[in-house]
């Protein structure tokens, strides 16, 4: 997996962070699925002076069933909204059936998700926070006879309190996504090692 930093200094700063290069590198060390395709992506600017971002599109027999981003932020200053110097910035999107859709548990459930796989991942953090919002469409007119889609969305964001283990968080952030995908968990006992592409993933 590769991961993309951009830092928004300006000419003659400082070179970047140790801390953030390390915490990059932990990042690039995440194991995920088969189903999982990681990729380097630009890194949003003016958020906070340094910035890495990786997306993420999980696929199934051909068909993306989810899609997402993480960002990870770092202010060497620090931030007290942050409680920290460093932010995960999360978001996932995936398809899901509209009978699900109108389930009123859905966001309750969808949340715990992430809370679930950050847990499983021994990913520790704290100031966890964010968002999650169904969304279904309906076709008219000229349309109508095409059928409904529905999706569910997860945005979130928390502090990683072991910048060295970064890789837990990306896993946990994998993780979230096969799950709201409809993925099965990966049974006990069975490992996912590193492709020779070194962006997916293989069972063994």
């Amino acid at each position: 997996m590769v991961a993309r930093h951009e830092s928004n200094q300006g000419p003659g700063a400082p070179s970047v962070p140790r801390a953030f290069s390390m915490a990059v590198d932990s990042m690039r060390r995440a194991v995920v699925r088969p189903e999982v395709l990681l990729e380097e992506m630009p890194a949003p600017q003016r958020i906070a002076p340094y910035a890495s971002a990786i997306s993420a599109d999980v696929t199934v027999d051909g068909d993306d069933v989810a899609t997402g981003r993480l960002v990870l932020l770092h202010d060497p200053a620090g931030n007290d909204a942050w409680e920290g110097e460093f932010r995960c910035v999360a978001y996932c999107r995936a398809e899901v059936d509209e009978e699900i859709s109108s389930d009123p548990m859905l966001t309750d459930v969808a949340w715990s998700w992430l809370l679930d796989a950050l847990g499983a991942h021994g990913a520790e953090h704290v100031a966890v926070s964010g968002t999650v919002t169904r969304v279904s469409t309906d076709s008219f007119g000229t349309m109508a006879g095409e059928p409904g889609s529905a999706q569910v969305e997860v945005r979130a964001s928390w502090t990683p309190l072991d910048v060295a283990d970064l890789a837990t968080h990306v896993e946990a952030w994998a993780e979230l996504l096969c799950t709201a995908g409809g993925l099965e968990p990966v049974p006990d006992g069975v490992a996912v090692m590193p492709s020779r592409r070194g962006q997916r993933g293989e069972l063994v």
